[in-house]
């Protein structure tokens, strides 16, 4: 696969503070850093905070062929987040306008290709598949959507594989989760049954993200989605120069 983008780095976040791992000779977890004469591949920086948007690398898109890898939005989160929703909400929000195609990566079953299929998101359901690839040589998408496998895991998307990221949590899981990162809250209309308090889930998730792009939603009434599309549509006019 064809990665998306080199990248700009940012201003360096500051040194560490100098520290020791030297947890004594006694101890399980004691550890000698005098590696030999040989690099060892890492470092040791303690880092201060989980990352700021505006401080991110940004990507340089100078050399990318836009023919060969179309703009990629990777839509992560845990399982039952809403990301199949959303997903399905964004084809029928891009449909008529874009030349776009959807993988969607469940590791052992096609349930969620399935379910945009049945549920019509794109008139060629060619165009949504379940982990197999080809879709750029097929279709020369402007936009390929990507959904990750839920599988219980909140892994993001690396850089390399998404020019636009996505992650979609749940107001059921409870408002504490923006507090441990995630720019995009799903399921709004459920709050007041859960005792989720939007207010505060949007007070964590801006100062988790240090103020970056974090939406309400509840694409079952479509509420929100408008938003959503609109910030990739603003990414991706970015990253390829073109006009609408």
């Amino acid at each position: 696969m064809a990665p998306t983008a080199q990248f700009i780095p940012a201003p360096a976040l500051g040194a560490a503070a100098p520290h020791s791992h030297d947890l004594g000779a006694g101890s399980p977890s004691h550890h000698d850093h005098d590696h030999g004469t040989q690099e060892h591949g890492h470092t040791h920086e303690l880092m201060e905070h989980p990352g700021k948007f505006a401080e991110r690398d940004l990507p340089d898109y100078s050399a990318r062929n836009w023919d060969e890898r179309a703009f990629t939005i990777g839509i992560g989160g845990p399982v039952g987040s809403g990301k199949t929703a959303l997903t399905l909400a964004l084809c029928r929000y891009f449909r008529d306008t874009h030349n776009i195609a959807v993988v969607t990566n469940d590791i052992f079953t096609k349930e969620d290709q399935e379910f945009l299929i049945r549920n019509e998101a794109l008139s060629d359901p060619g165009r949504i598949r379940a982990i197999e690839t080809d879709l750029q040589a097929t279709y020369g998408c402007d936009l390929l959507f990507v959904e990750s496998g839920g599988d219980n895991l909140a892994a993001n998307y690396s850089r390399e594989l998404a020019d636009y990221i996505i992650y979609v949590i749940d107001v059921s899981g409870g408002d504490k989760i923006p507090r441990k990162g995630g720019p995009g809250i799903s399921q709004i209309d459920i709050a007041q049954y859960v005792g989720a308090s939007l207010e505060v889930m949007k007070r964590d998730a801006d100062k988790m993200r240090d103020h970056g792009p974090t939406l309400f939603t509840s694409v079952k009434n479509n509420d929100g989605v408008e938003g959503v599309a609109e910030l990739i549509k603003g990414a991706w006019l970015g990253a390829t120069g073109k006009s609408k």
